[in-house]
C-alpha cells in the first residue's frame, strides 16, 4: 500500500470496465494494471506476464485479480506476498457462485465481450485453427454458449453470434449487475488494509 493508503490490483483485463466503474462508483483509492484477457488459455504466458507484472508492483504487493487460471496461480503470488480475489475465475466473480454453477451445470460456455471480440484468433490459438476439433471439444461438455452482458458492455452481439455459429451451439444472454464483483473486490481490499495495520 503506497503511502497515500492507495491500494493497488493487478490482473485480468477482461472486466477492466466494469472494475472501472466500480472504482469510480465507490470512490476507491484503487490503482490497476491490467493484462490482456484469455491468458489462461496459454499457461507460459500467463505465466510470464503475470510474473513480469508482479515483479513490476512488488513492492506494493498488490491484490491480484484472477482466479484459478494457472495450476501454480496461488504459489507464484504467495512468492511475492500477494493473494487473489475469491473465485474460481471472474465469471464466478461476476455472477455469484450460485449462478456461476446453475449454468455451468446446466451446460454454459460464458462469453464475456471481450472474449467473442477476440474468439476467432483465440481458438484458433488454442486448437491451431482446427475448427472441427474446436467444436468437437465445446460439444462434448458444453450445450450452450452464455453471453453475458454488464452494465459496461457494448454492443457485442454480432462477435457473439459468431461465436456461436463457429462452434455450433445455440447462444444465450444473461444480463448481469455489478453486486457480485463489486463485493468480491471489496472483500479483497478489507483483507489488504487489514494486512497492512
Amino acid at each position: 500500500m503506497a503511502d497515500s493508503g492507495r491500494l493497488s490490483l493487478v490482473g485480468c483485463g477482461v472486466l477492466r470496465k466494469e472494475i472501472a466503474r466500480l472504482i469510480e462508483q465507490n470512490h476507491w483509492l484503487l490503482d490497476t494494471d491490467f493484462l490482456e484477457a484469455s491468458l489462461h488459455v496459454n499457461l507460459k504466458r500467463l505465466s510470464d506476464q503475470l510474473g513480469a507484472c508482479l515483479e513490476r508492483h512488488r513492492d506494493e504487493r498488490p491484490i491480484v485479480f484472477y482466479g484459478c487460471c494457472h495450476p501454480r496461480m496461488d504459489a507464484m503470488l504467495e512468492s511475492v506476498g500477494a493473494f487473489r480475489t475469491d473465485g474460481q475465475n471472474c465469471v464466478e466473480m461476476l455472477l455469484g457462485r450460485e449462478r456461476f454453477m446453475a449454468e455451468l451445470e446446466a451446460g454454459a460456455y460464458f462469453l464475456l465481450e471481450d472474449w467473442a471480440i477476440h474468439w476467432e484468433s483465440v481458438v484458433a490459438d488454442t486448437f491451431g485453427g482446427n475448427w472441427a476439433v474446436a467444436r468437437d471439444i465445446f460439444h462434448e461438455s458444453r450445450r450452450y454458449l452464455l453471453a453475458i452482458r454488464t452494465p459496461c458492455s457494448g454492443d457485442f452481439s454480432a462477435a457473439a453470434e459468431r461465436a456461436a455459429q463457429s462452434i455450433d451451439l445455440p447462444l444465450r444472454w444473461m444480463d448481469v449487475g455489478l453486486e457480485s464483483l463489486q463485493a468480491v473486490l471489496a472483500a479483497a481490499m478489507a483483507r489488504k488494509q487489514a494486512a497492512c495495520r
